[in-house]
Parts: structure tokens; C-alpha cells; sequence
């Protein structure tokens, strides 16, 4: 097994621009708004009654169980996000406000362990008999991750004591022992969860636990038919035409070559994957994750770096099918990419994985909430237009705007609790050192080789390619200090102490820059990234790209929006020679571009004609893409003629 085995670096702290704003707007704006949610106290937003469900369940309220069968889960992924702020921002009140929560969780609790309000409340006599369908490893995988972050937090266990008793009890349920089920959750998240319950109780129960749940999904005969004859029904055709692939039980993960099938389902038993390699070095279990890694970004994947191609199965179709007004692309499925990657990334530092949760960062992520953070995107596409939208039945999954809440909620707080630990992401440590993957005005403390670092980087990146990173050491060290070189900068220049480095490419491994030397207090590393606007070209086998071309700068992909551009946005061409020209918009406050182009317009008032279009000149304006609907309703457009282009 390879060697280099990372370990993310939490003791950082976001100091100023673009992420922090968004970790602020996380911590300040949606964690209350959210709460609110779970509270059904927000007017004009489809109802949650998740903190009501549990209240029933724990035998203080009556009434009906309302929302989706997971609807635990939103409990569990605010309380995750909650515990990622405290550890950033101590808050008493917010803390107080989560010990009741977690008190309450603890009251639903059954006196075997047991915790689903669902089932408590509905179906208490059918516990474990529809995994296929009804998320109870997938609550449950939340709660326990939700109760390693509060007590790698605030020190408290309460919520951990629950989920190891909730475990105990799964662990007796399932497994390859005679006499237990051998079922495995339809909707992956348990997996991941238990390894990060592992890393804190180093109780290998939890390990086995997981690896067995990663292992035992898609061995014949099929748990999920088995199941199903068992409850006296034919399997659901729920399936349809993806089959056991929607769930990714078509095959053994290790026989796995294609990505298949619900996008964040895939992501989360990919990243649960890359965990149990980095715990067991199993050499075929990365291989696998690789495989599904190249095929993944490769072939299935937008250039917002969101995946999942389709409404149908909220998933993967076919390699390049990859339509722009009717993606599918959940914010939570460009999440999961992201987790995923990280974990890949910490295994191997290799910058492709960083470069792709880069791209789904900026781009797919990030427009997945407003600048309020009261406002989301469930659905992400590249090419809108309202009257579509509310005309054809192919696009009703397809928001022209953002919503305040949703009936099934998973994509608010996963931004919640992402957003709140994204400076868990930027940098990495190893035995040679230091790995600088992302830029971000941010401070790190680290140990490295028994001495402890500190490193200082000052950038206003994305929107501009300059970083400088300065250290603070108590004595000199002799480390490496590996800083990632984005694939998308085609001319970059490092410089330590005002020297430059001659050769960046010979001192260059898998894209990062790796500088070995003693470093003295007061050393910098100050990283030129040239940040062009671009034009950037899809395969020709995608159809909504051939022929067109889309505009990015530095990682992020811009749109155009009608707001600027006014309507029938698929008119625009392009000039050959855009002259593009940055400038701050004022309302947005983000670079925007400006090109020169021209509108087509009807030479004849004919559905059909002999008679070419008229081009008229027009000043074509791009916003980042992350930004779109934050000013007023109306067309986007990510893929754009271009004069000259085939």
C-alpha cells in the first residue's frame, strides 16, 4: 500500500474572503433559519415537523408522524453543523439549544437502542423489515455523525453514548454471523458514519461493522428481493428501468466499473470506500475507487463539477449525457463529490482529486444557497428559462429560483454543515510535512515532526491567483511543504523568500509544488497563479456543449444571466474576438466579464425562413455561476455560442 497517508488539518481558521463569508452566512444565517424550519416557523415554506416527529416519539407530544421516513436526518445534520460552528465559535446559547436537542434525541430512544421516530411512531412492529426503502441506517448514519462532530466539539458525550447504543443494537441485528440479517441500507451514509465512530471509540466493532455493510451490498441473492418476499410484496418498481443499480447493489462494489444509479447514494458508499482504505491499506478496494473516480469526473460530471444527470432517478444516466436544462445535479450529490474527493485526496495527493472538489466547490456548491442563506437550489442546472420550467413536464424538477424549504429537506443542512467545516479542508499533514490544497485566507497550526507549525496564508483567491503563505516556528524544521498547483492554471511562478524557483516542474509531484528545506520563523512561499478568462470546451459527445463554449476564470465557471443580457440568452454568439474585459459588479460584488458579441435576431416574422438572422452587436456580461438568481428571476445560460467554433 502506498505510503503517504494524510490526515486533514482542523486546527485552521478562516481569516477573510470568499469562504469565510459563506462559513459566516452558514454559522450566522442558516443555522437560525434552519431552525426555525425544523420548527415549522417559516412562513411560506413546505412544513418539516422534524423536531415535533421526535417529540412524539418520545411519548411528551401526541399526533402523527409528518414529512419524509429520513426526516431525522435534518435533525442530525443541524446538529452536526452546530457542533462544527461551536468548535470555531464557542456560542452558549446555540450550545444550550443543542444540549436540548440532544436530550430530546436521547428521550426517543428506545430502551433497546433503538432510534428512528418513524418507525416508533408508525410502524413499531415492522423495525429493519424495508431498507430498501425506508432510511434507517441512513438516520442513523447521520445521528452518529452528528455525535462524533459534537464531541470532538464540545468535549460533551451525551449525543455519542446514544449513537454507541444505537450501534450496539444494528451491530446485533446485522452481519454475517448466523441467525443476523444480512442487509445493507438502500440509501448509503451508515458506512462513512462508522468509520468516523471508529476513529474516536477505536472499538473495532464499528470498523467491521462498516466494512461489512461496504462488502455484503450486491452479493447474491439480493438482500433487497429477499426482503421484500418477506413482507409478502414483489419488489417495488420503485427501481425501474436502473434496477438494483439505482442503489448500487447491481454488483459488488470491488466488480463495480461504471458510477451508477442515485448520485449522493453513490458518493457516500464511495467515500465510506475510501475510508476503509485508509484504515486497512486494502490496495483493490482503491482500485475500485479509482475506477469509479475516472469514470465519475470524466465521463458523467458538468463542468459545475454537479453530477447526476437525471430527475428520473435523481442519478447517473450514461457517459456523456449531460443535458443542461434538465440536469439533475443536487446540491448534495456535488457535496458528496466533494467528501469524497477529500478522502481520495488524503489517501493519494494527488491534485485531480482537489482540482474536482475545487470545481464542485465554487461552482455547484455554492449555488445551492443564496447570498442570504435563506434561499436554496435542490437542482442545479446549466440553461434555465422560467417559461419552460412551469410549461413542460420534463423540467418540474427544474426551480427557476430559489426556495425557502423543501419537502424532502437534505440539501440545507448538508450546505450547513460543509460550509461550517469547510477550513477542515485546506490543508492536510503527513510524515514529509505540510500539504497546502486549497487557497483561502487562513491560519493553520500544526505538528510536524514533533514541532509545531504555524503557517499564515494571505490570498484573496478565487478571485485573484496571488497567495502568500509565511511560517511561524519556534525553532527551524526541516519538512515539506507541498502546495497544490490547480490544473486549470496554465502559468504559475512559486517563489521562497523572493527567490523563484527555477524548475517548477521538476520540483512538481502530481501537481503539487513540494518545497523540502529547513524553514526558519519568518519564512514565505508566495504562490503567482496566472487567472485568465477563459474558454473552456466540452467533449464533443456532450450535446448541450458541442459547438459551444463556456466561460471560466481561475476555478470558477460564469453564466449568463437575462438580468444583464435580456432574453433569449441561447441567441447570443460569441464574437470571435471577445475582447473580454473584468469588472466588479456592483450589486453582486464579484468580478464580472464583459465580451463583445452579437444577438441573432428574425430577419422575418416566420417560424421558417430562406432568410438568415440579423447579427446585431451586443455587449454580453457573465456573472459567476455560484451566483445566478440573486438579483431577479429570469434566463440563465452556462453553454455559449461562439463565432468561429465548430
Amino acid at each position: 500500500m502506498r505510503t503517504t497517508v494524510l490526515r486533514p488539518c482542523k486546527n485552521t481558521v478562516l481569516k477573510g474572503g470568499l469562504l469565510a463569508n459563506r462559513a459566516d452566512v452558514a454559522r450566522e444565517k442558516m443555522i437560525p433559519y434552519q431552525w426555525l424550519a425544523l420548527n415549522d416557523l417559516v412562513p411560506d415554506a413546505e412544513p418539516s415537523h422534524a423536531i415535533e416527529n421526535l417529540r412524539i416519539a418520545a411519548g411528551e407530544k401526541s399526533g402523527e408522524f409528518r414529512g419524509m421516513v429520513f426526516q431525522d436526518s435534518d435533525v442530525a445534520k443541524w446538529l452536526e453543523a452546530v457542533a462544527y460552528s461551536l468548535a470555531a465559535h464557542p456560542d452558549p446559547e446555540l450550545e444550550a439549544k443543542a444540549d436540548e436537542v440532544i436530550d430530546l434525541v436521547a428521550r426517543a430512544q428506545q430502551p433497546d437502542g433503538y432510534l428512528n421516530s418513524y418507525y416508533t411512531i408508525v410502524d413499531p412492529e415492522n423495525r429493519w423489515t424495508n431498507l430498501a426503502y425506508n432510511h434507517e441506517l441512513y438516520c442513523a448514519g447521520h445521528f452518529i455523525e452528528a455525535a462524533v462532530a459534537y464531541y470532538e466539539a464540545t468535549g460533551k458525550d451525551r449525543l455519542l453514548q446514544v449513537v454507541c447504543r444505537l450501534v450496539d443494537h444494528i451491530d446485533s441485528i446485522f452481519g454475517p454471523e448466523e441467525g443476523k440479517k444480512k442487509g445493507y441500507p438502500g440509501h448509503e451514509e451508515i458506512e462513512l458514519a462508522l468509520v468516523k465512530l471508529y476513529r474516536v471509540t477505536k472499538d473495532e466493532r464499528h470498523l467491521k461493522l462498516a466494512s461489512y455493510f461496504v462488502e455484503e451490498r450486491g452479493k447474491q441473492p439480493r438482500y433487497f428481493e429477499l426482503e421484500a418476499r418477506a413482507r409478502g410484496t414483489a419488489e417495488s418498481d420503485h427501481w425501474g428501468r436502473k434496477g438494483h443499480a439505482y442503489s448500487q447493489a447491481h454488483l459488488p462494489l470491488r466488480q463495480q466499473e461504471t458510477v451508477e444509479g442515485h448520485a449522493v447514494r453513490a458518493m457516500y458508499l464511495f467515500s465510506a470506500a475510501a475510508d476503509l482504505v485508509q484504515e486497512t491499506g486494502d490496495e483493490e478496494l482503491f482500485s475500485t475507487c479509482e475506477k469509479l473516480w475516472n469514470n465519475t469526473v470524466n465521463r458523467r460530471m458538468y463542468i459545475t463539477g454537479g453530477i447526476g444527470s437525471q430527475a428520473y432517478n435523481e442519478g447517473f444516466s450514461t457517459d456523456f449525457d449531460l443535458p443542461s436544462s434538465r440536469a439533475y445535479a443536487e446540491t448534495c450529490a456535488a457535496i458528496g463529490l466533494f467528501f469524497w474527493g477529500h478522502r481520495m485526496l488524503q489517501i493519494n495527493p494527488d491534485r485531480k482529486y482537489a482540482d474536482v472538489m475545487e470545481r464542485a466547490l465554487y461552482n455547484g456548491i455554492l449555488s445551492g444557497m443564496s447570498w442570504e442563506g435563506n434561499r436554496f437550489f435542490y437542482v442545479n442546472p446549466l440553461a434555465v428559462s422560467p417559461e419552460v420550467c412551469s410549461s413542460r413536464k420534463d423540467h418540474e424538477h427544474v426551480k427557476p429560483t430559489r426556495q425557502g424549504w423543501f419537502t424532502c429537506a437534505c440539501c440545507p443542512p448538508n450546505l450547513a454543515r460543509l460550509l461550517t467545516s469547510i477550513q477542515h479542508y485546506i490543508y492536510s499533514c503527513g510524515e514529509e510535512g505540510l500539504y497546502v490544497h486549497f487557497f483561502a485566507d487562513s491560519e493553520v497550526k500544526s505538528a510536524v515532526g514533533g514541532n509545531s507549525v504555524k503557517l499564515r496564508q494571505r490570498t484573496d483567491y478565487p478571485w485573484n491567483g496571488r497567495v502568500q503563505l509565511e511560517l511561524a516556528l519556534e525553532q527551524p524544521v526541516e519538512f515539506s511543504l507541498a502546495v497544490r498547483v490547480p490544473g486549470w492554471c496554465q502559468q504559475a511562478s512559486v517563489k521562497v523568500n523572493g527567490e523563484e524557483i527555477g524548475d517548477l516542474q521538476a520540483a512538481t509531484v502530481k501537481g503539487y509544488a513540494v518545497l523540502t528545506r529547513a524553514w526558519q520563523d519568518g519564512d514565505r512561499v508566495e504562490l503567482d497563479l496566472a487567472m485568465p478568462i477563459e474558454k473552456v470546451y466540452a467533449h464533443p459527445k456532450v450535446q448541450d456543449g458541442a459547438g459551444r463554449i463556456a466561460l471560466q476564470r481561475g476555478p470558477v465557471v460564469y453564466c449568463l444571466e437575462e438580468i444583464d443580457n435580456g432574453p433569449d440568452l441561447h441567441a447570443l454568439v460569441l464574437a470571435s474576438d471577445p475582447r473580454f474585459q473584468l469588472e466588479m459588479d456592483p450589486e453582486l460584488q464579484v468580478p464580472a466579464i464583459t465580451a463583445q458579441g452579437y444577438r441573432l435576431e428574425a430577419a422575418a416574422d416566420e417560424l421558417y425562413t430562406r432568410i438568415p438572422p440579423r447579427s446585431v452587436p451586443v455587449t454580453i456580461r457573465a456573472v459567476p455561476y455560484f451566483t445566478w438568481d440573486n438579483r431577479r428571476q429570469g434566463e440563465m445560460l452556462v453553454w455559449l455560442r461562439s463565432a468561429g467554433e465548430a
